[in-house]
């Protein structure tokens, strides 16, 4: 009987050390998405990344570097907090990271609260800017890519102040044509009724890193800024009526107090495809 005891012991530690192990794993993962509309006449591949928080992907972010272009995307967006405030993070590696990703494919930035909390907030967008980065912040561009015109919009972290940002939301809401297919890139992704109803097709946000604690099909997310305990959007795919949000669970991994567990820091890929439909004009 006691060799028995002791061997369900043996095996349920053992289960227990697969299992925690299992949950550490740490790997960049790339998690593809599909979204519709009916502004397209042909397929927009994205890249999207956010929470970087200048960690560290191999010798010269090879790793991350190479998970991108082997997606082959036509944009590179970036929703915030690719710098960190943290000293121990170096800044310079995220800019590198930045330059690289510029040189070869059109790279697209918006704020996270990070960058606000370096203190440097204007210094660190002209950095990315001289790195190559096109910097949004209450402004949209019409991009071509992949034979496709997508209208692209961005605003700041709240971090700039509330006035600030419902100025840069509002301009980027008038600004929409009503004709192209049209994008928000935004750090938080907890404030969903100003996005919905606005026109946008598609919204893109970071910021929660997957709730940093997860049980798949019991648990999406522990812990996220901004929405505490359980929140609702730690990460993956949300309907806000006619709009799609997308919350990608970041890139962050040495740079967070607590491990991650049983959720894999990730690169978000969009396919945009033509969709039956057309979507619906913004309301006046």
């Amino acid at each position: 009987m006691k060799k028995r005891t002791k061997g369900v012991l043996a095996a349920a530690l053992a289960a227990a050390g697969v299992f925690l192990l299992a949950g550490l794993d740490a790997r960049l993962l790339v998690r593809a998405y599909t979204v519709e509309s009916g502004r397209l006449t042909g397929p927009v591949r994205l890249a999207v990344l956010t929470d970087l928080h200048a960690c560290a992907y191999g010798e010269g972010q090879r790793e991350l570097l190479d998970a991108v272009a082997e997606q082959s995307p036509d944009l590179v967006l970036l929703c915030g907090d690719i710098v960190d405030d943290e000293p121990r993070m170096p800044e310079e590696r995220a800019l590198d990271t930045v330059e690289a990703l510029a040189a070869v494919w059109p790279t697209y930035y918006v704020t996270g609260n990070h960058e606000f909390w370096t203190g440097r907030v204007d210094e660190v967008k002209a950095r990315l800017e001289e790195r190559g980065a096109v910097v949004l912040a209450g402004d949209c561009v019409t991009v071509t890519a992949a034979g496709q015109t997508v209208q692209l919009c961005g605003i700041d972290d709240p971090s700039v102040g509330e006035t600030r940002w419902r100025e840069q939301l509002e301009a980027v809401t008038a600004a929409l044509d009503g004709e192209n297919c049209s994008i928000l890139m935004t750090h938080r992704p907890e404030r969903t009724e100003d996005y919905a109803g606005r026109g946008f097709e598609l919204v893109l946000a970071g910021h929660a890193h997957g709730g940093q604690w997860r049980l798949p099909g019991l648990l999406n997310g522990l812990f996220a800024p901004d929405q505490g305990l359980f929140p609702t959007y730690a990460g993956g795919r949300y309907a806000l009526g006619d709009t799609t949000l997308l919350v990608s669970r970041g890139l962050a991994r040495e740079s967070t107090r607590l491990p991650r567990f049983y959720n894999r820091p990730e690169l978000v890929v969009v396919e945009l495809c033509p969709g039956l439909e057309e979507f619906p004009a913004k309301k006046e």
